[in-house]
């Protein structure tokens, strides 16, 4: 099998409609485009022999490579040291802007800091997936790669006399290259998708405004973040990197740009992540709005509510898709691509998501919450929006009490989940609120009944006896971290003796070293093979309870602790191995919007308890 980087040995760049991952070894293994669930043109991540790549590193054997990421901005720098020199790719992706394109700009900017190097250019597309063939066109200015469906342009970045420091061929459809380059020189390529041409020659000035201008435009937006607590710059890139996942002309985020990534090396939890979840994008305004982003919160909030407009168009209403593609349609079907191998033999290479069209009871409490907590900010529903929010409640109200398939979208049956009833209590409570704040009209005195026989569901039948715990559902004693939202949304006080009780369970079942399991697949069979490892956000939702349940100490080191788990980039995928490997899609929103959270819940614990989380000995069980 070939060689594949760690799933962690990543960098994301993007342009506000779609994304690409670069190695640490100058590789572009993935990229889709025109937007993130387009079809892929590099994904040698998933296939390292027929996905395709764009790969830039020093000709010569030997090499030490360094990544980071230019200060407050989504500019990638890969350095590489040589006894002979060092040198640098800059990579970066000028924002497309608002409306939808099919024409993107990935640039690579290829230096000399140091000594001389000799860089290599191997340029291999594969379009759809591998699945279109192209012709390949060679100039002196570039290439460009056309298929029936798809086109790619490669503009060279280069000043007229470069004859002598620079050569490209042909080799089987794909362009290679050198570029010998001494300290102070720069050149390099930009790939335009969308386009057979015209190519044209790119000066380094030209380049370098680009850069600039995409500097400036990530410092800009950054200083809308109004967080100023103790973690200020851990928080700041993962607010950049939701932002890289967010598609700008409907304001969707994508739970991850890459999809079929594996949940266990060589298993077949390998799933399409690169579409917006209700749950995800409910998540995501809460987190926005704590750090002061109210325009991306805002653009959430009318998507949420174009999907709530579509559903109440259609005959009957029914429930919410759990998913849609970034410009509202949900058209997902699932497929597999056999002539894929996966990442590190991880098979199947699944693309699309069948888990669309699962009944989620959660999703309705999430996207209440969300507007709840917009309007708190002054991002108030009109009365049109009030109108399909009273649709929604009337859904949840008639259809709450029934077996669903759960926020994990397992795939082994449906159960009445205990996650699913907490949130639909949320639903109906924050439709209440808003209703008795703006003296709204609507049949407030159904709602209240029907919170309330979804509380006592909870109290008798949601509560184990035997565990002393809240339950993953009422067929079972098996906890689920899903729950450790139960006070974050009111549902229970932080210090109520039922709530402590199943946070101790919780300790003992499902925390490892501070890490914590999103359930125990073996005890509640989730109908798939296989293990996984421990669940980010589940971690960071740990660290959120524990601060509230003013366990400060164990909190802190948990956190610290935690973020000695982000790459060298302060990047997180969906899941941590035992080994300590990031493993799962990758970055994931999820994780980075659950930091988020349990940093700012834990700034505002320390700050009222300003001793505590100091102490020099590790709390038991941290």
């Amino acid at each position: 099998m070939p060689d594949y980087p760690l799933i962690a040995d990543h960098g994301l760049i993007g342009d506000l409609q779609t994304a690409a991952l670069v190695s640490t070894d100058g590789c572009v293994d993935w990229f889709c485009a025109p937007r993130f669930d387009s079809p892929s043109i590099f994904g040698a991540l998933l296939d390292a022999g027929r996905g395709g790549h764009f790969r830039i590193h020093p000709a010569a054997g030997a090499f030490t490579t360094k990544q980071l990421y230019f200060p407050d901005s989504a500019v990638l720098v890969t350095r590489f040291l040589t006894e002979a020199g060092v040198g640098e790719v800059v990579d970066f992706m000028p924002v497309a802007g608002p409306v939808a394109t099919t024409s993107h700009r990935l640039v690579r900017m290829v230096r000399c800091v140091r000594g001389e190097m000799t860089f290599a250019v191997d340029l291999a597309p594969r379009f759809d997936y591998g699945r279109e063939s192209f012709e390949t066109h060679l100039s002196e200015d570039g290439a460009v790669f056309e298929g029936p469906r798809t086109a790619v342009t490669v503009h060279l970045i280069r000043e007229p006399d470069d004859e002598r420091i620079a050569r490209t061929w042909v080799e089987g459809g794909d362009v290679r290259g050198e570029v010998r380059l001494v300290a102070g020189q720069m050149r390099g390529l930009m790939l335009q998708t969308g386009t057979a041409g015209p190519i044209r020659q790119l000066r380094v000035a030209q380049a370098q405004q680009l850069f600039e201008e995409t500097v400036d435009f990530w410092e800009g937006w950054l200083r809308g973040s109004t967080y100023a607590g103790r973690w200020r710059e851990t928080l700041n890139r993962s607010a950049i990197t939701l932002k890289l996942m967010t598609y700008a002309p409907t304001g969707a985020l994508v739970a991850a740009p890459t999809a079929a990534l594996p949940e266990q090396i060589g298993g077949e939890r390998n799933w399409d992540y690169r579409y917006t979840w209700v749950r995800d994008a409910s998540f995501s305004v809460y987190s926005l709005l704590g750090m002061g982003f109210t325009d991306e919160a805002a653009a959430l909030g009318r998507w949420l509510r174009d999907r709530v407009d579509e559903q109440a168009d259609k005959d009957g209403g029914g429930p919410l898709k759990i998913m849609y593609r970034v410009d509202g349609s949900s058209d997902l079907s699932e497929e597999i691509l056999p002539h894929w191998e996966g990442y590190r033999g991880s098979a199947p290479v699944r693309v699309g998501n069948g888990a669309a069209d699962q009944l989620q009871l959660d999703i309705y409490g999430e996207a209440l919450d969300s507007l709840y907590v917009a309007d708190r900010h002054g991002l108030a529903p009109g009365h049109q929006g009030w109108l399909r929010i009273c649709e929604l409640l009337d859904w949840v109200a008639g259809n709450w009490d029934q077996p669903e398939e759960g926020i994990w979208e397992t795939r082994g049956g449906r159960q009445d989940f205990t996650y699913g009833r907490l949130m639909c209590w949320v639903a109906l409570d924050r439709g209440i609120r808003l209703a008795g704040e703006h003296g709204r009209p609507g049949p407030v005195a159904r709602w209240q009944r029907e919170r309330d026989a979804v509380y006592q569901q909870i109290m008798d039948r949601g509560w184990s006896p035997a565990r002393r715990a809240f339950r993953q559902h009422y067929a079972t004693d098996v906890l689920d971290s899903a729950l450790l939202r139960m006070p974050t949304v009111g549902f229970v006080t932080p210090a109520d003796p039922m709530w402590l009780s199943t946070l101790d369970a919780m300790d003992t079942e499902l925390v490892t070293d501070s890490l914590v399991y999103r359930y125990d697949p073996g005890a509640s069979p989730d109908g798939l093979r296989g293990s996984e490892g421990t669940f980010s956000l589940c971690t960071f939702s740990y660290v959120t309870a524990l601060a509230g349940a003013g366990r400060l100490d164990k909190a802190r080191v948990t956190f610290e602790k935690m973020l000695t788990y982000a790459n060298h980039l302060g990047l997180y995928s969906e899941e941590i191995a035992l080994t300590g490997e990031q493993i799962g899609n990758f970055p994931q929103a999820f994780t980075h919007l659950a930091l988020i959270d349990a940093a700012i819940a834990l700034d505002r614990a320390l700050d009222r308890h300003p001793s505590a989380g100091r102490r020099g000995t590790v709390p038991a069980g941290a």
